[in-house]
């Protein structure tokens, strides 16, 4: 991996090294220095560590070549990490991959994270495959919305113009040779229409990237035109491309083979690679991957035609920049001199070298490669740095005691001229250890850490950055970046490093960012209130204490027509951790409205409105959010019936909360809890989404299920997909849910709805369902339909379809069995309800109030 200025060692020389200050240039020197893949904090070694001999000479191969490619996706997932592997270690050649969106609309299999939660996961998890397969990590700022049928409806919902910027800034910014789509342009099919929309949008940026009267503003602010060779697409599988609907000139590239450091085959990484994907199901392909040869057809989409490579026609070396020949040579010399076993020895040659480099003029590629090379360098000295803060999370205004230490492992004595804002002036001997202690003053306004995409309010589709020098990049820079200088025969070399602390984990020490906090977090209990027209009802809001003796007042802030008492709530938390939760008593305006509620809390004269939400699993670092504590608030006339409902958890939603803001006691099972005899007493169960898929417990449980309906309970089962089914049997009467799940679903939440059965009971009680119940709905109707069922028992309820479509009618079905109602829906309820839909709720309890 090549560390870049900010992240990694810099060599500084001339009237620069005597000032060892850093010469800040808005634009592409900026940039670069943000363009590191698998810089994230979950690598626990430190950023300079040692590499063997071997590394080091791939890592000088690397520097020899100048060749760069981008691979451009829509989501987490989409890349081919086989063709990022071959091209990053077994070619060495600059890779990375631009995924369009977060995966932010996706599903979670391992947690109860959707939406920008889930997004921030996923961008941890691609950062983790890159660290694995060499490549670098770019984003746009499109929301991914779910499943969405066309490229024409994505675009419309992404807003074209901005996502296309986007992608042309990073071709402007990385300057790749050849951008490779993973789907292809019509009349190809990328059977989603986020994939298809993707490939349309990679092929107009890689034209209009070099045209300096498109967006022009990026140039003002820096960046300059840039022009790739060509644009081709990665059919899909082995020895497979063209197809599609596409057909034309393509070029058979053999991507495998194994990796020059290690021996391992290409596959086997890029395999590990995909692993990464766990919140998609991928955990398993770790051990999937297999060597040999894995040829892939690359079809023409723009620019000039391949015929035997994909670099075929561009100058891969040195020559191609202005007096950039001399380096290759030298860089050749010392790859024929180079001693694995002693890189050492390297070093007046690389110093020489880098003697060179400074007298290039500017380019982006140079500032790169300079930076490359003082990683080469510091790699031959064996210099290690490492910053470490006592606490992973510090306040504003506090001290921070920070540890750092230097280790020079190489047989090279160097001089620490300064460490952080400690200036030293001591040389450290060869396997020497210098370490220091400090106390770091954080200024009272340094901001609190959260995702730089999610610190505004965005549209629909689009995140907002207000900062267009973070639109591309992958995560925030660090909090707070630490600086080691030394001396190394008359050149200073910089070193960069993150401030960071080492907590234990039960699978060993994790490496953590150091996080900005307030010393309070608040939380409301509930992310949806529900309230009748003009009804009062309490609303807790919990404050904790991040730090001892925090004190203060809390507020609501609430839209017009609502109101809180009282004013304000006092609370005094005395020990780190404490919590207290606050009650205000809420009243809803008369009229049906909804809404959103914020609390802040006063603490010594400043105001704080942060949640605090942990995203903590092992395979990726631990994130902070920390958004603004706010919840919906719903003024709705929803009536139920019944009182007790069981709620057996599928792959995680907020159903159960949702039920209790309908007034329901909820009670949670488990498989061993699905008899007649332990169910009786509730008036319904409700299964959560994906539970069948899920569940180990329910195969052996579901006919007690069944018992419970015929003798006069009511069931409702959320969707499941198709695949990885843990049982077939999902009702009482024939279901199935297989087919193909793009074309049974409806995807555009505005989707006319036409009632098939208006005066079944699941659309008149206790609530008459009305058109308007359906306006409001987020992202999708719903997915996974059944395909087929038992039509003498299952009654259908509703038909709905997306434009052009013969209509589906499983939306909801629901059947009687004995005396009970057993209802399957694959309506979208876990995004409704908590998103505050009216309609969904009135319908909800209809469903749970079958034969009350």
């Amino acid at each position: 991996m090549i560390a870049l200025p900010g992240c990694g060692p810099r060599l500084v020389t001339g009237a620069r090294a005597a000032s060892g200050r850093r010469s800040w240039r808005f634009g592409f020197l900026a940039l670069a220095f943000a363009l590191v893949a698998g810089a994230g904090a979950a690598d626990s070694t430190p950023k300079a560590a040692p590499s063997a001999g071997a590394e080091i000479l791939q890592e000088l191969k690397r520097f020899g070549t100048v060749a760069t490619l981008l691979h451009v996706g829509a989501h987490p997932d989409d890349e081919n990490t086989q063709l990022i592997t071959y091209f990053a270690r077994g070619r060495g050649y600059r890779t990375a991959y631009l995924s369009l969106t977060r995966g932010d609309g996706g599903q979670n299999e391992i947690g109860p994270e959707f939406d920008e939660k889930l997004g921030v996961a996923r961008t941890q998890e691609l950062l983790a495959a890159r660290r694995l397969d060499g490549g670098r990590q770019f984003f746009t700022r499109a929301i991914d919305f779910g499943f969405s049928k066309t490229p024409e409806e994505t675009l419309r919902f992404w807003d074209r113009e901005q996502v296309l910027g986007d992608v042309v800034r990073v071709i402007r910014q990385f300057r790749p040779d050849v951008v490779v789509t993973r789907f292809p342009v019509p009349p190809g099919s990328g059977g989603h229409g986020h994939h298809t929309a993707s490939a349309i949008l990679a092929v107009e940026a890689f034209k209009l990237a070099g045209d300096p009267n498109a967006y022009p503003e990026q140039l003002r602010q820096g960046l300059t035109v840039w022009q790739p060779k060509r644009v081709v697409w990665n059919g899909f599988g082995s020895g497979r491309g063209g197809g599609g609907g596409l057909s034309g000139a393509a070029v058979r590239v053999d991507i495998g083979g194994n990796d020059p450091v290690t021996g391992e085959a290409f596959g086997i990484i890029a395999a590990r690679s995909r692993g990464m994907h766990i919140t998609q199901g991928f955990g398993g392909f770790g051990g999937r991957g297999s060597g040999g040869s894995r040829e892939e057809t690359f079809t023409h989409l723009g620019g000039s035609v391949a015929e035997k490579d994909l670099f075929d026609g561009v100058d891969t070396t040195w020559s191609r920049i202005a007096g950039g020949e001399p380096i290759g040579a030298a860089v050749a010399a010392i790859i024929a001199a180079f001693r694995p076993d002693d890189p050492a020895a390297a070093v007046p040659a690389l110093l020489a070298l880098h003697d060179e480099l400074t007298r290039l003029s500017f380019d982006p590629l140079v500032v790169e490669k300079r930076a490359a090379l003082d990683q080469i360098l510091t790699h031959c000295l064996g210099l290690e740095v490492a910053s470490r803060a006592a606490q992973p999370e510090v306040v504003p205004g506090e001290t921070l005691a920070v540890t750092r230490t230097v280790n020079v492992r190489g047989r090279l004595p160097v001089t620490l001229v300064r460490a952080g804002t400690a200036q030293v002036g001591r040389e450290v001997p060869a396997g020497g250890t210098v370490t220091l202690k400090a106390d770091l003053s954080i200024p009272s306004d340094t901001a609190f850490t959260q995702p730089y995409w999610l610190r505004e309010e965005g549209a629909a589709g689009i995140f907002r950055v207000d900062d267009p020098r973070l639109i591309g990049q992958a995560e925030n820079a660090a909090s707070f970046p630490e600086e080691y200088v030394f001396e190394v025969a008359g050149r200073r070399l910089v070193l960069a490093d993150d401030l960071a602390h080492d907590e234990a984990t039960p699978k060993g020490v994790r490496r953590r960012r150091v996080d900005v906090i307030p010393p309070v977090a608040l939380r409301f209990p509930a992310e949806v209130s529900l309230f009748g027209p003009g009804a009062r009802r309490t609303v807790s809001v919990e404050v904790v204490a991040a730090r001892a003796g925090a004190a203060g007042k809390l507020e609501l802030t609430l839209p017009a027509g609502w109101k809180a008492e009282p004013a304000t709530r006092p609370f005094q938390l005395a020990t780190v951790g404490e919590r207290a939760t606050l009650q205000f008593e809420v009243t809803a305006p008369a009229q049906a409205t909804s809404g959103r509620m914020t609390a802040a809390a006063m603490v010594a004269g400043r105001r704080y409105t942060q949640q605090r939400i942990e995203i903590n699993y092992p395979h990726i670092p631990l994130q902070l959010l920390q958004p603004s504590a706010k919840a919906r608030l719903l003024c709705a006339d929803v009536a139920v019936r019944g009182k007790r409902v069981g709620y057996l958890a599928g792959a995680g939603d907020d159903t159960a909360a949702a039920l209790e803001q309908l007034g329901y006691a909820v009670t949670t099972l488990s498989g061993a809890d699905l008899t007649p005899e332990k169910l009786a007493g509730l008036d319904a169960v409700v299964i959560g989404v994906r539970a069948f898929n899920e569940r180990r417990d329910l195969t052996a449980s579901v006919a007690g299920l069944w018992k419970y309906v015929e003798a006069g309970g009511t069931v409702i089962a959320q969707y499941n997909r198709p695949n990885g089914l843990r049982t077939e049997t999902l009702a009482p009467y024939a279901l199935s849910i297989q087919g193909s799940a793009p074309q049974l679903r409806v995807t555009d939440e505005t989707a006319p709805v036409t009632v098939l059965a208006p005066e079944h009971p699941a659309l008149t009680t206790p609530n008459r369902i009305v058109k308007s119940d359906f306006d409001g709905w987020v992202q999708e109707r719903g997915a996974y339909f059944p395909s087929s069922w038992d039509q003498a028992h299952f009654q259908p309820i509703f038909a709905m379809s997306d434009p052009g479509e013969a209509p589906l009618q499983s939306s909801v079905l629901v059947a009687r069995h004995g005396k009970g109602y057993y209802v399957y829906t694959g309506l979208a309820f876990f995004r409704q309800l908590p998103a505050g839909v009216p309609g969904a709720y009135r319908l909800f309890a209809n469903l749970v109030s079958l034969g009350k």
